[in-house]
């Protein structure tokens, strides 16, 4: 009975792997074909991101989120960020590792970080949650509304927090060919290695002079060691010789500049400077008068506040124009009608306690406005696969340079985002649920939280690359996609498949 619950399982697993390969291939063989340009394909991007996207998101977050979920945006999110935060520092320990090519060090961080949350997930959610044990539309509905939520967290952070900047970091200075990083880093490991050899010397130096044996010498005040009773005069002489020893350098200057009569300097960091205590009885009193600050030194306080006056504004600026972009007003849009009943009314039927005049047709007002992001909207999954197959199609590493590549950085990132990253993310999903942050009856919120943390790099990092390298190739990029993207369809099914066995069995 196991193996064939466990069968059916694979099945279900294994079938959106296989719609979302052959999607992928027919990009890729057109492309290698001649018959889908580099323009062409970058003008259906537009298209996509522009229109299809944004209706699919209309189209699926309305209908599937009302006042009574809308609570479950919050995991969605912390497990969003939490994903970016883990692939980030796994990126960061690699880079540390490993040598990364000098044009792709920052870049690295971006592969780890940002996965593509688009057309894959979508697609293997929509196929899943389609059939038993999932409950049909309503179901494939929320489970694109979840999906969203990590597409606008995307958004939010690759653009208005300037992510992106990662990639233009990349081609900031001159180049640095692969033997000079080997060296830089060789050397990084020695002087780390060397700090801590001295670490571990140090710390047994202490521990063994903390077990050592400590004969103590008690002497009562006025004798010496030998009982013998000092004079005063040699008592102070001893203390002021104790005190010269261990005199702070700061408290020597300031002796030396009182003994001698000079005057002690000022900082204009400082608006007055106290006297020590008196060292000796023929020291000079010290007096100084306060200073101000200097008008230029004014000056350029009032131009720091300006310049980050200037640049908080534009940041602002900059934030809200990329959350008007289509996709991310789209989203934000959707989930404000949703949860607002008369809005939701004019687009969708049966919202209870609304009572909305209908069109002739017996459909709300502005049914016909869902229809047709619907219609849209259903294009957007095959479409995109196939621009990532003519993505794909365009990375190429010519085969007598892999020797020369990366190998190691390039499988860490892979075994780090398709595997560790899963195994945590499935880790994680399962402690909120056991303490109540994600909702234990709700198989689909739950499906989408493990599904996302099992996605390779995006290849929106293509296009940031293509544009910012002044040269339009992402060579360093292909090398670390192309291995990734082959194993996701091996990874993804084992993931699908393991958290079906999670949830129903």
């Amino acid at each position: 009975m196991g193996s064939i619950v466990f069968g059916n399982l694979l099945w279900i697993s294994v079938q959106p792997l296989i719609r979302m390969f052959l999607c992928v291939a027919c990009g890729f063989g057109i492309t290698k074909a001649g018959l889908l340009p580099a323009m062409a394909s970058r003008g259906m991007g537009q298209v996509i991101i522009n229109v299809m996207v944004p209706s699919l998101m209309f189209s699926t977050i309305i209908p599937s989120f009302h006042s009574s979920n809308i609570a479950e945006l919050g995991p969605l999110v912390i497990i969003a960020v939490i994903y970016m935060l883990i692939g980030i520092t796994l990126s960061w320990i690699i880079k540390q590792l490993f040598w990364v090519p000098h044009r792709f060090r920052y870049g690295i961080l971006m592969a780890g970080g940002w996965a593509n949350i688009g057309d894959i997930p979508i697609s293997v959610a929509l196929s899943v949650t389609a059939s038993a044990p999932f409950n049909g539309t309503n179901d494939e509905n929320l489970a694109v509304g979840y999906i969203a939520v990590f597409m606008l967290v995307f958004y939010i952070t690759l653009f208005p927090l300037g992510a992106y900047r990662l990639i233009i970091m990349d081609f900031d200075g001159p180049d640095l060919d692969n033997d000079r990083v080997k060296e830089r880093l060789s050397a990084k490991h020695s002087r780390i290695l060397s700090r801590l050899t001295a670490g571990f010397v140090y710390l047994r130096r202490i521990l063994l002079f903390s077990h050592s044996p400590v004969r103590e010498v008690h002497t009562e005040v006025g004798q010496n060691s030998t009982g013998e009773k000092e004079s005063p005069h040699a008592t102070s002489t001893h203390e002021d010789s104790v005190t010269t020893c261990y005199k702070p350098p700061e408290q020597e200057e300031i002796a030396v500049s009182i003994s001698t009569n000079e005057e002690l300097p000022t900082s204009p960091s400082f608006t007055s400077i106290q006297p020590g205590p008196v060292l000796t009885d023929k020291a000079h009193k010290v007096s100084t008068s306060t200073t101000s600050l200097p008008e230029s030194l004014a000056g350029h306080v009032a131009v720091t506040h300006v310049h980050w006056f200037n640049k908080f504004i534009n940041l602002t600026s900059g934030f809200l124009r990329s959350a008007m972009s289509p996709p991310s007003l789209s989203i934000i849009l959707s989930f404000t009608i949703a949860i607002i009943p008369p809005l939701k009314a004019l687009f969708v039927p049966g919202v209870p306690g609304t009572h909305i005049p209908s069109a002739p047709d017996g459909q709300p007002p502005l049914a016909l406005i869902m229809k047709t992001c619907t219609f849209l909207g259903s294009a957007c999954v095959p479409m995109g696969l196939i621009i990532l197959g003519s993505a794909l199609a365009r990375l190429s590493v010519p085969r007598n340079q892999w020797s020369t590549l990366p190998l190691c950085a390039i499988g860490s990132v892979a075994i780090g985002r398709l595997v560790m990253i899963p195994v945590l993310g499935t880790l994680i999903c399962q402690q909120f649920t056991r303490v109540g942050l994600i909702d234990p009856s709700n198989n689909v919120l739950r499906f989408v939280c493990i599904l996302m943390s099992g996605l390779p790099s995006g290849t929106t990092q293509v296009l940031l690359t293509q544009v910012y390298s002044g040269t339009g190739n992402a060579e360093h990029l292909a090398a670390f996609l192309i291995p990734q993207y082959i194993i996701m369809f091996v990874s993804m099914t084992v993931l699908t498949t393991l958290t079906l066995d999670i949830l129903f069995v």
